[in-house]
């Protein structure tokens, strides 16, 4: 069976997330996007792990499940903050473990460690990558570390302001463990297929959502054909790339990521790499360094020219939200009446976004809505749409009408707004 997996979300206990993400949002939005298999999140917060404990069971597999069948897979991400090789290094990792057993291992070692696991459900500490390495696989083998959205300027294994310049100077001894990264939102694979260092190591896709809302989860994700759905299965896929069980990964184009390109956004100043480079990195107004965005980092670390394919590589396919797609055409916020209407009518029409995004033809899509967004969906599949590109924290987004610049701010959530958000979601469901 196909599997359709976003293992890096997170929970209500971690900052800047909605308080409204549950097991049972999780669960109901993920059908409604077409995830079939989702990470738990922020495992190493007590209070979450306790709900996880309650509201899923286990039966051997490493696969958990809810009351209503839905599977998660144990996951977490961490936040390293150290000092070494003078220099303060931030590197954030995702954490993926079978069972509650486990888990619980893993966070009473960080406990005693010094590490306030009750502060954030994506806990900081000072441990060192290799010795968080060995920490996890020390509670248990089938345990594993993966380096999160390892291009982001400021928390990342490759980023540009607090980052290393290779897999193994920031793993060391351990290195050996670290056999995936994930590629996050502002570059895809075809950025890191760059890198040689990188040819043995499997390149996941996550959407590392603060929500449930199908704009944020899923936004990236990855595709496997799997016979049982076990943990040790998801494991051995990744670590295999068998190109007839890790089908492909689904990416938005880089450019929608808000570390994409360099710049200032409060000085709103942004600059492609060779533009950063003949300003010596400096901001034109402010005066103060750049923030460096991945396509530079990738750049400068690159060992292969643009468009290099190693044998045996992944596909991808590049997507774009769809409530993004038909706010884009319509002109209308996310959460407005209008996208939401046109929204579900699809979902209704093709069962999930992923077969409106993935299958659905232009002229069946047609039959559901109007032209322009059923083109639109057919044009966003084939990478036809053009980006305004992120920079410096500020997310890219699609230009759907030419000459006229989009207030970004107006087609975005009012995170204050969520809860009601969600009866009003609800009502329009009926």
């Amino acid at each position: 069976m196909q599997v359709i997996n976003d293992f890096h979300i997170h929970s209500r206990f971690s900052r800047a997330c909605s308080k409204d993400l549950t097991i049972e949002n999780l669960g109901k939005y993920a059908r409604i996007k077409g995830l079939n298999l989702l990470g738990t999140g922020d495992f190493t917060h007590p209070l979450w792990l306790k709900e996880l404990k309650e509201k899923l069971t286990e039966d051997g597999s490493g696969i958990l499940r809810t009351k209503d069948g839905f599977p998660f897979i144990l996951s977490s991400e961490v936040s390293s903050i150290y000092s070494e090789g003078k220099k303060v290094r931030r590197v954030h990792n995702l954490i993926l473990s079978p069972d509650f057993e486990s888990v619980e291992r893993i966070n009473d070692v960080l406990v005693r460690r010094g590490a306030n696991l009750k502060s954030d459900g994506r806990p900081i500490f000072g441990i060192p990558c290799p010795e968080l390495v060995e920490i996890v696989k020390s509670a248990d083998k089938r345990n594993e570390v993966i380096p999160a959205h390892a291009w982001t300027p400021w928390f990342s294994l490759f980023g540009s302001k607090s980052g290393f310049d290779s897999v193994k100077e920031c793993y060391q001894d351990q290195a050996r463990h670290i056999f995936a990264l994930e590629t996050g939102l502002s570059s895809d694979p075809a950025m890191n297929w760059r890198l040689s260092q990188l040819d043995g190591m499997a390149l996941v896709s996550n959407s590392d959502c603060h929500s449930y809302w199908p704009w944020r989860m899923g936004r990236e994700a990855n595709v496997f054909e799997m016979k049982d759905m076990t943990y040790g299965e998801f494991i051995g896929i990744m670590k295999s790339r068998d190109g007839g069980k890790f089908l492909f990964t689904i990416e938005v184009n880089p450019e929608y990521g808000k570390y994409h390109l360099d710049g200032h956004r409060n000085c709103g100043v942004v600059m492609e790499p060779r533009e950063a480079v003949k300003s010596g990195k400096i901001c034109p107004k402010c005066r103060r360094p750049l923030t460096l965005g991945v396509l530079h980092r990738v750049g400068e670390l690159a060992d292969r020219p643009p468009g290099y394919v190693p044998k045996g590589a992944i596909p991808f396919k590049s997507l774009m939200p769809l409530s993004e797609i038909i706010a884009g055409i319509m002109e209308s916020p996310v959460i407005s009446k209008t996208v939401w209407g046109k929204y579900n009518a699809l979902i209704r029409a093709f069962g999930s976004e992923f077969e409106v995004l993935l299958t659905a033809g232009t002229n069946d899509l047609a039959a559901v809505v109007e032209d322009k967004i059923a083109k639109a969906i057919t044009d966003a599949r084939e990478g036809r749409i053009k980006m305004q590109p992120g920079f410096d924290g500020e997310y890219g987004y699609p230009v759907f009408h030419e000459g006229r610049q989009r207030d970004y701010k107006k087609f975005e959530p009012n995170p204050g707004g969520q809860k009601n958000l969600l009866d009003f979601r609800a009502s329009l469901s009926q």
